[in-house]
């Protein structure tokens, strides 16, 4: 049985030109960047990635999750909980470790979600996140609200070899980097691969899937836990450039963060995604920086993009720029 043929989103050239401008500026920021600027971009970078691991449930499954930060902030804890006190942890080890924690975590709480549809797949998601919210802030034992410090960044050393040293702060931005593309290629690949074909067509209509013989529920799975997976990617990386952890990071505000980026910059392709979590977060900080009601200012800026750009920034920018080549074209 073939799998269907599904409404996936192929970025006009414009836009991918633009966003190889991006990322050749991205390359070249921390020779020009000041060290606040450089952790403030490593930052976005880490959100980027957390804001893609989600747009694969909303943007191509269609499955908007309320509880997205729990895999994040668990993640997190799993870096401080295996960093001793006097040393740093290895890299290599603590990172897949870190991730598949997460995603056995997502793997669980999706066996029971994935059986449910609509809102109540929303509240559901939700109420797994509270629940390992207050799991970890009602526990002294896991630090409770207090949180957990992380004394040290993760050593990349092997065999005695340091290839690079993440104590660095333009070290870890370009190792963050590194991850922001690999994910984004990695999703982009699977985008078109025979899930990712699988899952748009669930996102499209989960019904005629099931009519053809497709396994939906198994699909969704493996959708939610390839992102709880990634979300845990992103709070590696938080929690190892923060240096701290707390239950806020599982926190529902932090779900709705993520889905206001995924929102923000447009939902499926997953460059629209990372286009919205820089937009976000520097709009936060300049909010932040004018006004003490900066969650007005931001809430008026998410409805206006809403109201004038449906399919976000990047779907903006996409349709500018198809029109002007249609207009081309013509007059040619």
């Amino acid at each position: 049985m073939s799998t269907p043929r599904a409404n996936i989103e192929v970025l006009p050239r414009s836009v991918q030109f633009s966003l190889a401008l991006g990322l050749a500026a991205l390359l070249l920021f921390p020779v020009v960047g000041s060290d606040f600027y450089v952790q403030m971009v490593t930052r976005m970078m880490i959100m980027a990635i957390f804001a893609m691991s989600l747009d694969l449930l909303q943007g191509v499954t269609g499955l908007v999750s309320l509880g997205h930060a729990a895999y994040f902030g668990v993640a997190g804890y799993a870096l401080a909980f295996l960093t001793p006190a006097d040393m740093p942890v290895s890299l290599w080890w603590s990172l897949p470790l870190a991730v598949a924690v997460s995603g056995l975590v997502a793997l669980v709480i999706g066996f029971f979600v994935v059986r449910t549809h609509g809102i109540y797949f929303i509240m559901v998601t939700m109420a797994f996140a509270q629940m390992v919210f207050y799991l970890f802030f009602d526990n002294k034992v896991l630090g409770g609200s207090d949180g957990l410090y992380i004394n040290f960044r993760p050593d990349a050393s092997l065999f005695g070899w340091l290839p690079f040293d993440l104590e660095g702060r333009k070290t870890f931005y370009y190792f963050t980097l590194a991850l922001v593309v690999l994910v984004y290629v990695l999703l982009r690949r699977l985008l078109w691969s025979p899930l990712g074909r699988a899952l748009a067509g669930i996102r499209i209509n989960e019904h005629r899937m099931r009519a053809m013989g497709f396994g939906t529920r198994g699909y969704k799975l493996t959708a939610f836990t390839i992102a709880g997976a990634l979300a845990g990617l992103a709070g590696y990386l938080w929690g190892a450039q923060t240096g701290y952890v707390n239950p806020e990071l599982m926190g529902f505000h932090m779900s709705a963060h993520a889905i206001m980026m995924v929102i923000l910059g447009g939902m499926g392709n997953f460059a629209g995604a990372i286009v919205g979590a820089f937009a976000f977060e520097y709009l936060l900080h300049v909010f932040k920086d004018i006004s003490k009601h900066w969650q007005l200012l931001m809430g008026s800026f998410i409805v206006l993009v809403v109201v004038a750009a449906p399919r976000g920034l990047l779907g903006m920018f996409a349709q500018r720029s198809a029109a002007k080549a249609s207009e081309g074209s013509h007059h040619g």
